[in-house]
């Protein structure tokens, strides 16, 4: 099936605010010493494929964030034992750099629990690090940068391993998986004792001054963009920045826009083009922040892509495409990769998902 779709009323909207949030990449900035971050934000378009970016280039009128950068590459995707990944051994790979099966959440193939690159920065260089997500914070993306889990769709007991491991920051949805929960545990309540300040709206959220912070903005994922979730994920992560700099050690964000995914299940080509540009703003903070900043190494990729989606015509005068999709789930092409900043240059190339451990590892000079 094919659908056209051009410049939307979600569109004009949204477009006055991308100037808030828009950067002109210019890799040639000063850095930190030697071209080591201090800083990473790695950015997670859950879904997004190179086909994603073309169509929502074209929609907006050639004004993206991520497509002025400079550094370029495109990763492997495939899992341990499927040649199309999903997301939990999608983001496992990303996260700790090993390979694991479909469904599995921070554990190897042999259902051992595999560190994840937030918690080995925590440990060997005291860094602080946080999460921002569209979706619930306990679903398969975001988890994989904190839990351990051999099912995904564990939601309460994933939601144990944030209590346990204790991120910094998050911020999303999933406030049912902490509250409602089957043993009848109150884990917001665990979380304020612990320290963190507890949040449940964008309004609260904005108004934090504490160093901890769980953002539980809704009982299970976000609303999309065109349906009141506004500019919750541009603010959100800006709101994140500006808590996780506080540490002197730097800190490790990972943000993702994770409905771009749920567009292409619904083989719907305006869910994903509104979902794919709302990311987008959020880099634009990002860049904003690393351009002030020049010690940060912002990365921007996808775990996988989903649908198939193919443009098969369109029109640059009317900000138009025309898309169909190949299948309602995830493909096993490579993915695109954009960089910004100290240690950009180690993104560029074909690279397999478990390379982004390593090389953020090395960026950061971590033994």
């Amino acid at each position: 099936m094919k659908t056209r779709l051009g410049i939307t009323v979600l569109l004009l909207v949204i477009g006055f605010f991308v100037s808030s949030y828009s950067v002109v990449c210019d890799d040639n900035k000063p850095k930190g010493p030697e071209g080591r971050a201090k800083n990473v934000i790695l950015m997670i378009g859950d879904g997004m494929g190179i086909t994603q970016v073309s169509g929502t280039m074209t929609v907006s009128g050639n004004k993206l964030n991520m497509t002025t950068t400079k550094n370029i590459g495109f990763a492997r995707t495939q899992s341990y034992d499927n040649y199309v990944t999903d997301s939990a051994a999608g983001g496992t790979a990303i996260a700790s750099g090993k390979k694991t099966r479909n469904g599995m959440i921070g554990m190897g193939p042999d259902s051992i629990n595999v560190e994840p690159i937030t918690e080995l920065l925590r440990r060997k260089k005291k860094m602080s690090y946080g999460l921002v997500s569209t979706s619930a914070v306990t679903h398969a993306t975001p988890a994989s940068f904190v839990a351990h889990n051999i099912n995904r769709n564990d939601y309460e007991g994933i939601a144990l391993d944030f209590v346990r491991y204790q991120p910094d920051v998050f911020i999303g949805g999933g406030k049912s998986n902490f509250v409602k929960r089957r043993d009848q545990r109150n884990l917001v309540k665990v979380l304020e004792n612990d320290g963190y300040e507890v949040v449940f709206t964008m309004e609260d959220l904005l108004k934090v001054k504490t160093e901890k912070v769980a953002g539980l903005l809704a009982d299970g994922h976000l609303p999309r963009y065109s349906e009141g979730r506004d500019y919750m994920l541009a603010e959100a992560t800006n709101a994140a920045l500006g808590i996780l700099s506080r540490n002197d050690n730097g800190f490790f964000l990972m943000v993702e826009g994770s409905q771009i995914d749920w567009g292409g299940h619904d083989n719907n080509p305006q869910y994903v083009i509104e979902e794919t540009y709302d990311f987008d703003l959020a880099v634009g903070v990002a860049l904003q922040f690393a351009a002030r900043d020049k010690n940060t190494l912002i990365i921007v990729t996808a775990d996988h892509e989903t649908g198939g989606m193919a443009l098969t015509g369109g029109n640059l005068e009317d900000r138009s495409v025309l898309a169909s999709f190949s299948t309602n789930g995830h493909t096993g092409v490579v993915v695109p990769v954009f960089s910004f900043g100290p240690g950009a240059e180690n993104f560029t190339g074909f690279f397999d998902n478990t390379e982004y451990y390593v090389k953020i590892k090395e960026t950061l000079r971590v033994r």
